[in-house]
């Protein structure tokens, strides 16, 4: 089974999918096929998409039992965790954690200054000690 979600496409996708897939709901598109037909179809959505977003998932062999794939809007994207696809949305709060993560650390600046400077304390380190 294969599961095709549309949002924001131009009616034109929409209606080819139409000739494939049930369309069960507005841009919600369910129906069976095999992989080459599904693959064909995922690049047909992915070319004739002009703004929006596509999601497709179908049945599969993994921990999960299905795949997704996305395409356009990134307010969602898949992260990959031991093996199970997670969907992870960008809101406000992401982005905070993010743009702390992106700040550059004060040592990091030292070295660009001055990278002889800096000494390393592991001991499997070939910097000075103490």
């Amino acid at each position: 089974m294969v599961v095709i979600v549309l949002e924001n496409v131009p009616k034109r996708l929409r209606g080819e999918l139409s000739r494939w897939m049930l369309e069960v709901s507005t841009g919600v598109f369910v129906g069976s096929m095999t992989a080459l037909v599904r693959d064909l179809l995922w690049e047909k959505c992915v070319e004739k998409k002009t703004a929006g977003r596509v999601c497709m998932m179908y049945r599969t062999n993994n921990e999960q039992g299905f795949e997704v794939r996305t395409h356009g809007d990134t307010t969602r994207i898949l992260v990959d965790f031991d093996g199970l696809t997670l969907v992870a949305v960008k809101n406000a709060e992401w982005q905070r954690i993010h743009a702390k993560r992106k700040k550059p650390k004060a040592t990091e600046n030292l070295e660009k200054e001055n990278p002889d400077s800096l000494t390393q304390d592991s001991d499997t380190s070939e910097g000075s000690n103490g």
